[in-house]
């Protein structure tokens, strides 16, 4: 397959080895903290610490400089040429507490959230950043153990939780999602307003796969939930990670089924309240009357994709995964 389309991707980017069968090797994590070679990330509050002479580059410190945190994870070995690290330099990420990141550096504006710095990281920072906000959001909400409900220990240098009283072992994992492209016969693409955003900002209509569930059959069923619309055709283009709080997104085109009319169209009424046809000139003229996907979401990358040009109109969603 080609990844002409995943290369566009913000968060799709990457130039670490994840370095998986060093894991379980007995002191890690203490053998790395010793090892001045290693570079940390500090993690606070889902933002990373950013370098204040290129904010546009995560800031990795020696381990001596950072605090030991509540939670450390090892990220793998660095892949990228260039930077201002060696290729195999052994990465870990910190989760600190408000009173240590105030401490290593109290200027809050050199703390940066995911979605305002994606795109403008490199494809090693980037795929950094990814990596270990999905994890460590996983390691929030699996604290407890799923089967008995006791306290579980992380283990495997952060990729593990074991369950101390019934040995059960929890693993990170990652909520599938798709995202969907909808053009009727006029090349047309279908956007929705969604209940939770403000009455002027539309994207493309996504939904979670359930269990049981293929991709393509969560894409028709999602379709016909939230537009009232039968699709088929369907073409898958590309992948990324959407940490906020553990998905990934599978975006695909699809057109209208036959029989089905482009004014069909029947908004759940209770996630989707508005749904549109743009053809490339609406979408063009339509400047700032509509919020726009932001920049670091597979949704603009797939708009972008159709119209065959950037979005540099209209203003952009900050949030949201699509």
């Amino acid at each position: 397959m080609s990844f002409a389309f995943t290369s566009r991707l913000p968060l799709s980017r990457h130039a670490v080895d994840r370095d998986s069968e060093a894991r379980a090797a007995p002191g890690l994590l203490d053998t790395l903290q010793t090892d001045a070679a290693t570079r940390v990330l500090a993690l606070w509050r889902g933002s990373a610490l950013m370098e204040a002479t290129a904010p546009d580059r995560l800031r990795l410190l020696a381990p001596g400089r950072v605090p030991a945190g509540d939670l450390r994870l090892y990220l793998g070995r660095s892949l990228a040429r260039g930077a201002p690290e060696p290729v195999g330099t052994p990465l870990v990420a910190v989760v600190l507490t408000d009173e240590q990141a105030v401490a290593l550096e109290p200027d809050e504006s050199r703390w940066a959230p995911l979605r305002h710095v994606a795109t403008t990281l490199s494809d090693r920072d980037a795929g950094l950043f990814t990596e270990t906000l999905g994890v460590v959001n996983w390691h929030a909400s699996h604290s407890h153990c799923p089967r008995c409900g006791a306290a579980t220990l992380v283990e495997n240098a952060g990729w593990t939780r074991r369950c101390p009283d019934c040995g059960g072992q929890v693993f990170p994992r990652t909520d599938p999602a798709v995202i969907v492209l909808i053009t009727d016969a006029d090349d047309r693409i279908l956007l929705g307003s969604n209940a939770l955003w403000e009455h002027n900002r539309y994207s493309l209509l996504a939904g979670f796969v359930e269990p049981g569930e293929s991709l393509e059959a969560a894409v028709i069923r999602e379709m016909f939930e939230e537009s009232g619309l039968r699709v088929t055709d369907l073409v898958y283009l590309g992948s990324q990670p959407w940490p906020f709080p553990a998905s990934i997104m599978f975006g695909f085109t699809a057109r209208l089924a036959v029989g089905q009319a482009p004014e069909d169209l029947l908004p759940d009424g209770e996630e989707i309240l508005d749904l549109r046809w743009f053809s490339r000139d609406e979408l063009r003229a339509s400047g700032d009357a509509i919020i726009l996907p932001g920049r670091s979401s597979i949704a603009r990358a797939i708009i972008e994709h159709w119209l065959g040009e950037p979005l540099d109109f209209g203003p952009d969603a900050v949030h949201g995964w699509r």
